[in-house]
């Protein structure tokens, strides 16, 4: 199988870079869709629309799920107006559907994400909902972003919590691809692991014990430094691209298995990845120590650690089962794991990771 390592093809991350916007859509075109978080818009609708000054920019306000219903509707509107670039401004949820409108109308789409609590801007993947939020499917792009432009400035002014969130996806990153290079398993990127890709994702976990802590207080502040611009790179590039073209095993499977109970669905998509990396390491018997510091890394940020601080304040073992059936459904990625792992194997440990937290 060949090594293959994909990515943007441009990415652009600094303070006030929104403001430059028209130069790097040059060659995009004049007509651009722009799929905008209700918070983001009113916050930012005047500078995005000053970015791009000169061209012809139509804002549509985003419904909340990255849904099918959701994704046809913004399509439609992208056909009827012969729009050539869609622009999505906001998180996770926003840019998946951004992605997506794009590839269903085959237009370009530049990413503008306005918190660092996903890895998802740069990656050719749109995770899709239900319209309830319950976890349907993966959506695998043939391309990437052809552009994402990170303005940290924005990120900084962002809740604290989204910074957080980011960090607990991209913690993910190095134990997945690890994984899944035991397994040589196929990446999204449609490849095996690259040395880069491993290194990557081996930098993206580095970055986040070194600078972690730091950048949140930075973001506390609402001040950008070195450590908050090393934060948000780690976030969002480096996770990108080590969970793109090194893998996903256990953690998002068991993330996604979380999204089945309700209690869950007001924590965000990091914090349940967060927890669902611990799974992944009581899995896979880590060592202890590696394990006590990726705890004492949680714990420091505040990130959950136990079932109680994701929302599940009562503890029945046919919903942690529930969980643990979905986590292993046969077309998630589980199987990437390079061992057999049995839906009584993911409840024994999502348990086990409760009373750890404790």
């Amino acid at each position: 199988m060949a090594r293959i390592l994909a990515s943007p093809g441009k990415y652009i991350q600094g303070k006030g870079v929104l403001k430059d916007l028209g130069k790097y859509v040059n060659d995009f075109g004049e007509r651009i869709l722009g799929i905008i978080d209700p918070v983001v818009k009113e916050l930012y609708a005047e500078e995005l629309q000053s970015g791009l000054a000169g061209k012809e920019l139509i804002m549509e306000t985003f419904g909340g799920e990255s849904s099918k219903k959701e994704i046809e509707r913004l399509a439609e509107i992208a056909r009827q107006n012969n729009i050539e670039l869609i622009m999505g401004a906001g998180g996770g949820k926003t840019i998946d559907t951004a992605k997506a409108v794009a590839y269903y109308t085959k237009t370009p789409v530049m990413i503008i994400p306005t918190i660092a609590a996903t890895d998802a801007p740069c990656s050719a993947l749109s995770v899709i909902y239900t319209e309830e939020g319950v976890f349907e499917e993966y959506l695998f792009l043939p391309r990437n972003p052809d552009i994402v432009v990170v303005d940290t400035e924005i990120i900084a002014r962002a809740p604290v919590r989204y910074l957080v969130s980011g960090m607990g996806d991209a913690l993910a990153t190095y134990f997945e691809a690890s994984a899944c290079a035991k397994t040589k398993v196929q990446s999204i990127a449609g490849g095996s692991q690259t040395m880069t890709a491993l290194s990557l994702a081996r930098l993206c976990y580095d970055t986040l014990l070194k600078y972690g802590h730091a950048a949140k207080k930075a973001a506390e502040a609402s001040v950008v430094t070195e450590a908050l611009e090393k934060i948000i790179e780690a976030n969002t590039l480096l996770s990108g691209l080590g969970f793109e073209s090194g893998g996903l095993a256990a953690a998002h499977a068991v993330h996604n298995g979380f999204t089945a109970l309700e209690e869950t669905h007001d924590r965000t998509h990091g914090e349940k990845v967060a927890y669902s990396t611990l799974v992944q390491m009581v899995l896979e018997d880590r060592d202890p120590e590696e394990i006590e510091k990726v705890f004492a890394f949680c714990k420091g940020l505040g990130l959950p650690t136990t079932l109680s601080e994701l929302g599940v304040k009562e503890i029945k073992e046919e919903d942690i089962m529930k969980v643990a059936w979905a986590s292993c459904a046969e077309d998630d990625t589980m199987h990437n794991m390079p061992f057999e792992i049995t839906p009584e194997m993911v409840k024994d440990a999502i348990i086990a990771v409760d009373r750890l937290g404790r």
